[in-house]
């Protein structure tokens, strides 16, 4: 039976192969579907903080006409909505709908005996209209939270005294200013309320705002703070379904705030309760906003058609500039960049989307799915057996039922998330490692037949196996399409977990098969026990620190998180600008032409083939890019195979540098002895 087994193992490669190969057929009509979706969505949205709006403001001499200037002048720039948050007495005090005082103010200036025992906030409404529109907002959230409302005016103009101090009236969170709602619905704004959680979840009251938002035309929400509106009440009142079924009722959207440290709690919920009715947002922090413009533009361009980004949110920034004795705004700097010549609005636009209100997703579907979706497991499975089989061959059958076995598991405790980015990371490692070994493997031949092999023909040798590597190195990313295919994914709701190790396995897999596994020299387990019962020498120590702190930047220069320096930023925009799509600098600068030139070297010198560890910078690399789910599966290929042109063309002009060198080598070494 054990002679049975092992014939199997040594038998399985073929049988695995096909396997992985009919997993990846089924991927594309997955793929399909996801880039279906994806063009669903052409609208693109920018969204002003009024808030920000309304303390620029504050700091000019006519306030309201400054507001109602600047927002006219924002809405000719492209600007279509505008962000209210829920109001407090502050912001209402700021925009000139009310003042604010305390029992101490009312009785200073009715020259009366301040109050002992009285610690009240009396609110004078500026106008008639004001008390009309405000009064009813005061009544109704202070009657709520049990603390009395009662009539009060001073000078003819009318107010309320509200039985608590003016610092806990302040933090009280009221509805988005009524007024401010009315003016921008008259000017043709967009509204975008931002809801926070601060006060205990109330239906009746929430269904009332909600139609007041749907009589406004209101198609989005965002939240404000770390939770979601009725998270903190939710276990008790289940308050984030009826919450939900609002939302659903008035075919309202919510907005998905991009790089958040911590998502907001309950997002993921709402969402799903919301049918994932969510549109992605960036936001231009304040500081940002003060950007050159150009730079400005390219950060909205570049979250539109690289991030699938729909909503634009745009904070203002104030500051004292004592240079010019003023105080000065971002305002003029944020209009330049959306209209000057080149600019976001031109480039967004020429990119194929429409300014308009941002709209979620058509996800598409089609019949079978989840049968595809499990074929493209069998064949994921398979992947990572056949990486198995490379490097321990009795193993290969054994991992291949245990995957089978644990997959079927997971599927039934319904942890298919879990089992879906394992077997998708696992699988994206595992297919530019085989596509690496293959490549090492072919070296080894080229090197074995070099005295029949003129410069020409290892410059083809070079090219091709270049193109036939990198061509299946990036078959890995069907997988990580068609198990990752979830709407969630591409919204950012879950994240593909794992990129660290998928930047590093593939070049520890590719150096140990180089070190201990290929041609008749490969050693195996047997050599890498040698290996490490070896003493630890001073060499040894200097090498492990060096391959640390390289492997430290490399993964330093990985993912989100990756640092770049001003000039390759500027770099980094010349090429989205020479190309509309910008190749990895890894890859095209670096890892491709390092294996051109490298397979080149090591068909003559054997062990040049090291150089191949670090070219598989750039298979990986390739596969590393589809990881990044929220950004277009196009968009992703076509940076793949743009760093694979501008990599060959680089990696040849590596081989005519090396072809210099070597000749020069040859030439004034025997002199160098001689003398």
């Amino acid at each position: 039976m054990v002679q049975k087994w092992q014939h199997w193992n040594n038998a399985s490669a073929k049988w695995l192969w096909i396997l992985v190969i009919i997993g990846m057929l089924a991927s594309l009509p997955i793929a399909y579907n996801r880039i279906e979706t994806e063009s669903t969505s052409k609208h693109v949205e920018f969204v002003l903080n009024y808030r920000d709006l309304i303390t620029v403001a504050s700091y000019q001499p006519h306030p309201q006409d400054y507001i109602r200037e600047q927002l006219q002048l924002m809405k000719n720039a492209g600007i279509g909505s505008v962000a209210l948050y829920q109001s407090n007495l502050s912001e209402l005090q700021s925009s000139g709908r009310l003042h604010v005082y305390s029992s101490a103010d009312v009785a200073n200036f009715q020259n009366q005996v301040i109050p002992l025992n009285d610690n009240f906030t009396y609110v004078q409404f500026t106008s008639k209209e004001n008390e009309q529109t405000l009064r009813p907002v005061l009544e109704r959230v202070f009657s709520s939270l049990s603390i009395p409302v009662s009539s009060w005016s001073y000078q003819g103009l009318p107010g309320v005294v509200i039985q608590t101090s003016t610092d806990d009236a302040g933090l009280k969170p009221l509805d988005p200013d009524p007024v401010a709602m009315k003016m921008m619905y008259d000017m043709g704004f967009q509204i975008v309320p931002r809801l926070n959680d601060a006060l205990p979840y109330n239906q009746q009251m929430m269904s009332a705002l909600m139609d007041q938002f749907s009589a406004y035309g209101v198609k989005t929400i965002l939240f404000d703070g770390a939770t979601v509106t009725g998270f903190n009440d939710d276990i008790e009142k289940k308050s984030i379904t009826a919450f939900a079924e609002l939302l659903k009722k008035h075919h309202i959207a919510i907005a998905a705030i991009e790089n958040l440290k911590k998502p907001q709690d309950g997002f993921s919920k709402l969402a799903y309760l919301n049918d994932y009715n969510v549109v992605r947002l960036y936001s231009l922090s304040q500081g940002d906003s003060q950007l050159d413009p150009i730079t400005v533009a390219d950060r909205f361009v570049l979250a539109s058609k690289d991030r699938n980004i729909r909503m634009m949110y745009l904070n203002l920034a104030v500051s004292r500039d004592t240079t010019k004795a003023a105080m000065t705004n971002s305002i003029d700097n944020i209009i330049q960049s959306l209209q000057a010549k080149g600019h976001a609005m031109q480039d967004i636009q020429k990119n194929g989307f429409t300014i308009a209100p941002a709209e979620a997703r058509d996800v598409s579907t089609f019949p079978m799915e989840r049968v595809v979706k499990l074929i493209v497991l069998i064949g994921a499975v398979a992947a990572i057996s056949l990486l198995v089989h490379y490097f321990a061959r009795k193993w290969a059958l054994t991992v291949f039922a245990l995957g089978l076995i644990g997959s079927a598991g997971l599927i039934v405790i319904h942890k298919s998330l879990l089992l879906e980015q394992g077997v998708a990371l696992l699988a994206a490692i595992s297919i530019p490692t085989i596509a690496m070994i293959y490549a090492v493997r072919k070296v080894d031949q080229l090197y074995d037949a070099r005295h029949t092999l003129t410069v020409g023909n290892r410059v083809v040798q070079s090219v091709l196996l270049f193109l036939r590597t990198s061509l299946w190195s990036l078959t890995g990313a069907l997988f990580i399409i068609g198990l990752l295919d979830d709407i969630t994914y591409q919204l950012v709701i879950n994240q593909f977990r794992g990129v660290s190790l998928l930047h590093f396995a593939p070049i520890a897999l590719t150096a140990l098969y180089i070190a201990f596994y290929r041609g008749n020299q490969g050693f195996g387990f047997s050599g890498i026990r040698k290996l490490l019962t070896r003493p630890i020498t001073l060499t040894w120590v200097i090498v492990l620190g060096i391959v640390g702190i390289v492997g430290m930047y490399y993964l330093s220069r990985t993912g989100n998180a990756g640092t770049v320096s001003p000039l390759e930023l500027q770099f980094r925009n010349s090429l989205e600008g020479l190309f509309n799509v910008r190749p990895r600098n890894k890859e095209f600068l670096m890892a491709h032409p390092l294996f051109i030139v490298g397979v080149f070297i090591a068909a003559k010198y054997r062990q040049a083939i090291y150089i191949l560890i670090i070219a598989s910078i750039g298979q990986l690399s390739m596969v590393d890019t589809f990881a990044h789910i929220h950004s277009p599966v196009l968009i992703s290929l076509s940076r793949g195979l743009l760093g694979m042109g501008l990599g060959l063309v680089l990696g040849l002009v590596a081989i005519v540098i090396w072809q210099f060198i070597e000749r020069c080598w040859r030439k004034w070494l025997p002199n160098l002895f001689k003398s």
